[in-house]
């Protein structure tokens, strides 16, 4: 099944919430209908008097909109109720976008007889709607007489009307979303022929327009459009657009008022892209873009613990939905500020949708010394592996472009979701940046070995079929692994040396660039300055412990062979690095709490 497929099937299954505004949610449209932001609403009574004016301060409504204003970009092409301030302003005789406007409001006026059209009409053709708004300042006129704000969206308020039935905000009444409707569809037969709906199958009047402002923060971006007929949008491989695509009225309009509302109220931006991933039957499902397991619940102390919370976790998704139960997911870009490119879109069935995303979550998770074992969220591997740190104090963050962000996001979910292998450039990139550690302050130190842990793990793995273990492993046979392992001990060593409130980078640190291209090398040099500046000032015990331990690691690292004493390392050599330190700093800690236990 295709997008506007699923679009249709989801709208055909929540059919019966349009029109409905539910709190901080954008409401689904009605066929025949757009969601909007209005500026301003004027209330005015049942004899077509201006009573009162105030500025929008709540969501988007509902209004009704033909083919050509729904799509409307130049030209004058008015809404048939609510429009902006330039549509109902000034004489008619004078204002052509007005006399367009008074002219739909007009006939729909005539076939409904309802009693807020005709009061609305009256009040608009009196051309007193400018004057009413500058008295109240919500309208300002300059020198030259036009409106400042002519683009402000105008939307209605009738009071007066004697029935408690009657909904005065027309925003809000059912019965002029029906009339709209009925209105339109006789219109259509006119000016359209019936054919068959690529969408459903169906036969419907199909339309060359389409709903513009899918995706919000893109107003003017179309997912279909072929209204360009003096250019190349379809020329030169069909005749008319019809040939191209043929979508009737109803499947366009259903499709993409669903789109608006999935986006709206589900959609999550990243970047310049937008990802909504959803279920048909309207069932809230497990998003695809952060981890099963959030910091929020709870440390996982060992991985065994990890591995069970995310097996209940996944259980107790499971059981929201049938096994059958379908997912979609579907992400769009702005390619032009006309074309909203459908940049990716796949269905899942939901058992195997949360079997994918455990899978990521079991492979691609290490230990972060703050928040014990976990998975970090694609927007955090993406950021630390191409973003950069802004400023140099310790409340700097890593920061990225948000060009950058959204193609590197949609890689990396697309590994998720589709079982690809983890971009080599993505695990390199991370490497590369935790060994710069000069570039970073502390805290995004720790969050950059944490992620780029990860993404190794995730990397072997994929790449070789490499399962490393999330604990230490001092013997583990594997020089780079065994190097990194010294350069923790090196650098805890050096920091142990430190007087009380000492803040500075080590050698170790400053040195782990070259440590990286040339081990053997960078080894010496801070072997020789911890001899002879920093061990003089340990104490006996803490000396002994950091020479038997470099000692070992020495050992394990000569059965490689002298010749591969200083050749690079690998990315698993942070992985020995990140487990030896949190190991050494696990052991200070609870030295420290011993020693303040004897002192007591």
């Amino acid at each position: 099944m295709g997008l506007l497929q699923k679009a249709l099937e989801t709208y055909d299954f929540m059919e019966a919430r349009a029109g409905d505004y539910e709190v901080n949610k954008e409401p689904l449209a009605p066929i025949g209908h757009i969601c909007a932001k209005p500026s301003i609403v004027i209330t005015i009574d049942q004899d077509g008097h201006f009573r009162s004016a105030a500025k929008w301060d709540a969501g988007k409504i509902i209004i009704p909109a033909t083919l050509k204003s729904s799509s409307r970009s130049n030209g004058i092409e008015a809404h048939p109720l609510c429009d902006q301030i330039e549509y109902v302003m000034g004489d008619s005789s004078e204002n052509e976008k007005k006399k367009a406007y008074l002219e739909q409001l007009k006939l729909w006026c005539d076939k409904s007889g309802d009693k807020k059209l005709a009061v609305i009409f009256k009040y608009v053709s009196e051309n007193t709607v400018t004057d009413d708004l500058v008295r109240v300042n919500l309208a300002v006129v300059e020198e030259s007489g036009s409106v400042k704000n002519k683009k402000d969206l105008i939307c209605w308020h009738v009071v007066g009307l004697g029935s408690d039935d009657e909904c005065g905000e027309v925003w809000k009444d059912k019965s002029l979303f029906a009339s709209f409707n009925a209105f339109y569809s006789n219109k259509l037969r006119e000016d359209f022929e019936k054919d068959l709906s690529m969408v459903s199958g169906t036969h419907d009047f199909v339309v060359p327009y389409h709903l513009k402002g899918v995706y919000s923060l893109s107003g003017n971006a179309k997912v279909i459009s072929s209204n360009d007929a003096a250019n190349f949008t379809f020329r030169g491989r069909f005749l008319n657009s019809q040939e191209a695509v043929s979508i009737g009225y109803e499947d366009s309009q259903k499709a993409h008022n669903a789109l608006k509302w999935l986006i709206a109220n589900q959609g999550k931006s990243f970047g310049d892209r937008v990802f909504v991933c959803w279920n048909s039957c309207g069932v809230e499902i497990q998003r695809p873009f952060s981890p099963f397991l959030s910091k929020e619940d709870g440390e996982k102390k060992t991985p065994s613990d990890y591995k069970n919370d995310l097996k209940r976790k996944v259980v107790g998704l499971e059981s929201k939905l049938p096994e059958k139960a379908g997912v979609a997911i579907a992400s769009f870009e702005a390619a032009t500020k006309g074309r909203l490119a459908v940049t990716y879109y796949n269905e899942f069935a939901y058992s195997d949708f949360l079997d994918r995303l455990k899978s990521w979550d079991e492979e691609c998770c290490f230990f972060d010394s703050k928040n014990g074992f976990r998975s970090p969220s694609i927007s955090e591997i993406v950021t630390y592996a191409f973003g950069t740190q802004k400023g140099q104090d310790d409340t700097s963050r890593v920061e990225i472009d948000r060009k950058i962000l959204g193609s590197h996001f949609q890689r990396l979910l697309l590994c998720r979701l589709e079982r690809m292998r983890m971009p080599a450039d993505i695990m390199r990139n991370l490497v590369c940046n935790f060994s710069s550690p000069l570039k970073y302050n502390r805290y995004n130190r720790r969050i950059l070995g944490f992620i780029a842990c990860c993404v190794v793990r995730k990397y072997r793995i994929d790449m070789f079929g490499e399962e490393w273990s999330m604990v230490l492993e001092p013997d583990k046979k594997n020089r780079s692994y065994q190097f990194g392992r010294l350069l923790a001990v090196m650098e805890k060593a050096e920091y142990d040396a430190f007087d009380r409130g000492e803040e500075r980078d080590t050698n170790a640190i400053r040195m782990q660039n070259v440590f990286v291209r040339r081990p053997g090398y960078a080894t010496k040099i801070i072997m020789e300055q911890l001899k002879n500046a920093y061990y003089p000032r340990l104490n006996t015990g803490r000396k002994v412990f950091y020479e038997k331990l470099i000692g070992e690691i020495m050992g394990v690292i000569g059965e490689s062979g002298e010749n591969a004493f200083n050749k690079p390392l690998d990315e698993t050599y942070l992985l020995g690095y990140y487990l030896q330190k949190n190991e050494l700093w696990s052991r200070k800690t609870d030295e420290s709490s011993d020693k303040e236990k004897e002192n007591e």
